[in-house]
């Protein structure tokens, strides 16, 4: 457990990540629980200036280790390729092949994974009725790995995983199969969606979109949304903004919706409590989140 005074020092590595809210979230709860927490973005574009993903995530660790960093929460795009870079991968993490927090501490890089646990927690709390029989994710990348997972740990029959990369989505959905053999699970590419949403027989019932299509750096809809029927519930895993126009089209189809705020702070709190051993108050940070949402941060 912690000692109220002990320091910590924090990083987020990712694309377009000085809009964050999970900095600000760590920072105020660290404050209530009197501990000195300083969390710092790292947005990859301007440490790289372009360049090539891999040496940059490298660079980063070693210097975060370096000058004394507890951790480093991980996105967009470095979730999967930051395992190469790191010592040792928590059970759940490597499951997924995707990490969102590497402790450093010893000389060595650990990867956990929070986001299976936070995606659980929101579609537990905001949907708690939601109809698992068949769901659709869109992306095939570290969110979505972990809302896929989140998925069949709570009872999908079947899972449909959509990406850019159809190969990627097969690979993922075939890592998946293995561990929930009750379920069915295939990877494929966003040009058959039409005809999955449109197949009566065997309806789709979910949709999550875990790209990072609708987040302010790059809006849009990873859909058509003539494609939404109002038997459909809808997720998104993008919380900058929390509003997106995936769920706004949503919304006019008729379909209930789950927005990325839910995921947001439930990640947060678990990754809190793995870099300082402290429990958060999850209440407390929702209020805080939703505060800085209506601040419009």
């Amino acid at each position: 457990m912690s000692v109220v005074g002990e320091s910590y020092l924090v990083g987020l590595l990712g694309e377009g990540v000085l809009p964050s809210l999970t900095p600000p979230l760590h920072e105020r709860e660290a404050d209530e629980q009197g501990l000195r927490y300083l969390y710092r973005p790292i947005d990859l574009l301007a440490v790289d200036g372009g360049g090539e993903v891999d040496a940059t995530i490298a660079r980063v660790l070693d210097g975060a280790a370096l000058l004394g960093f507890n951790a480093l929460n991980i996105t967009h795009p470095c979730k999967q390729r930051v395992l190469a870079h790191l010592d040792e991968v928590t059970a759940s993490a490597a499951a997924i092949g995707s990490v969102n927090t590497v402790l450093l501490a010893d000389g060595r890089r650990v990867g956990h994974n929070t986001d299976v646990t936070g995606f659980a927690s929101a579609l537990r709390d905001g949907l708690p009725d939601a109809d698992l029989g068949h769901v659709v994710v869109i992306g095939a990348g570290g969110a979505g790995a972990a809302v896929s997972a989140a998925l069949l740990e709570a009872g999908a029959s079947r899972l449909t995983v959509a990406d850019l990369d159809a190969e990627r989505a097969g690979a993922l959905a075939a890592s998946l199969v293995p561990r929930f053999p009750a379920a069915t699970a295939s990877g494929v590419s966003p040009d058959v969606l039409a005809d999955l949403l449109g197949d009566t027989t065997r309806p789709v019932t979910g949709l999550v979109n875990a790209s990072f299509v609708g987040m302010h750096t790059h809006p849009g809809i990873p859909l058509d949304a003539g494609l939404l029927r109002p038997d459909l519930w809808v997720a998104d895993v993008v919380y900058r903004p929390v509003d997106t126009e995936l769920l706004r089209a949503a919304r006019a189809a008729g379909c209930r919706t789950l927005d990325g705020g839910g995921m947001a702070v439930g990640q947060a709190a678990d990754a809190f409590r793995l870099i300082t051993g402290a429990e958060p108050d999850r209440e407390r940070m929702r209020a805080h989140f939703a505060a800085m949402i209506q601040e419009g941060r």
